[in-house]
């Protein structure tokens, strides 16, 4: 068995009551006191959260631009300095080989943000297709740490530690500046569907800026926020997590995410063919949401059925929303029985599921 990766807060996170366990090979908190307080505490107020497993790459180069706007569905052609882009990145097949995010710092000057678990993946898909362009590709994840400021205070706490003028900085947007001593690239971007910040920083001085947070947000209600509330919370926002909403056989067309394929965006990408030949002839299957009305939580791979009792689906993912103090999920089902009555057992007995378009609670993210 191999040993599990390091951030560089983990002894923090021991010292602070943190629950360690395994993700994605990762040792990361999956709490500190409770999910459900965590979680509440976004919503309310704000949380922290170390996100710096998640991985980082330059890429550089007089085709840079172009080589993006062929690696991923979005279009990376309407970016421009400053400016941040969410996209899948597919196979021939429209298939997803991950989602990641696109920032764009110069004309030939680009960083992604790409999921912890593929990260080995991404890299060597990345590097296979830039052998065809002008371009250069460097791992920089080890140099990088990753801290998440997320709420309806966040934008106050991290602006009483910088000089940057936040206010200006747009949903999607980042700016490069000091915080708390630390030079950051500002985002405002996150996974909760809250307003806030994601910061990346040397790995040498995260524990710092950790700290400086933590305490310019303790008269405002921020606290440490493990794992198990980051995906409660995305899950409330309806965001997709790879390996469930989309995977290697789930399209970002099939996930509901066709906004982020641009089929007509002037320029080839990978997976273009086979996703608009789905778009043009309809999938075969579909990614829905869902509640119950019920507290017990419907989990992933539980089969899902129409009713006649005939198996059409699957859960993707389930948990039990602290705010609606019900149970939530995603499901893949046949296209034709997405819009028919559905229900999964549980231990049992028959729960209803009541299709809904996320997110399942009112967001305040900025514009």
């Amino acid at each position: 068995m191999s040993e599990l990766r390091r951030t560089p807060l983990r002894d923090f996170h021991a010292a602070h009551g943190a629950r360690l366990v395994d993700f994605a090979g990762w040792e990361m908190p999956v709490q500190y006191r409770s999910i459900l307080e965590e979680h509440k505490a976004v919503r309310r107020a704000a949380g922290l959260f170390d996100v710096s497993h998640m991985g980082e790459v330059d890429v550089r180069g007089p085709e840079a631009g172009r080589f993006l706007n062929y690696l991923v569905t979005n279009d990376v052609a309407k970016l421009f300095p400053g400016r941040v882009l969410y996209s899948p990145m597919c196979y021939p097949d429209g298939g997803v080989v991950d989602d990641l995010l696109v920032y764009m710092r110069g004309a030939d000057d680009y960083f992604l943000c790409i999921n912890a678990g593929n990260i080995d993946k991404d890299l060597a898909w990345i590097r296979t297709q830039a052998a065809k362009f002008s371009v250069t590709i460097d791992d920089r994840c080890a140099d990088y740490a990753l801290l998440a400021v997320q709420g309806p205070r966040a934008a106050g706490i991290v602006q009483s530690l910088t000089g940057a003028k936040l206010g200006v900085v747009k949903y999607y947007h980042f700016v490069e500046g000091t915080v708390a001593g630390a030079h950051c690239l500002i985002s405002r971007t996150g996974y909760t569907g809250e307003d806030g910040f994601e910061l990346y920083v040397a790995a040498g001085d995260v524990v710092a800026l950790t700290e400086a947070l933590l305490d310019a947000g303790a008269s405002q209600g921020l606290e440490l926020v493990g794992l198990g509330a980051r995906d409660s919370l995305r899950l409330e926002a309806g965001y997709p997590l790879y390996g469930h909403e989309i995977t290697r056989d789930i399209s970002p067309l099939t996930a509901g995410l066709g906004w982020t394929v641009k089929l007509g965006k002037g320029a080839d990408f990978i997976g273009r063919d086979a996703l608009l030949a789905e778009k043009q002839q309809g999938g075969v299957n579909e990614v829905v949401f869902f509640k119950t009305g019920d507290r017990r939580i419907v989990r992933a791979e539980t089969p899902v059925f129409d009713a006649t009792g005939v198996t059409v689906g699957r859960v993707l993912s389930g948990t039990l929303s602290p705010i609606l103090n019900e149970a939530i999920g995603s499901a893949l089902v046949a296209r034709a029985a997405a819009t028919q009555p559905l229900a999964v057992d549980i231990r049992g007995a028959k729960v209803n599921l009541q299709l809904v378009k996320p997110p399942f609670v009112e967001l305040k993210k900025a514009s």
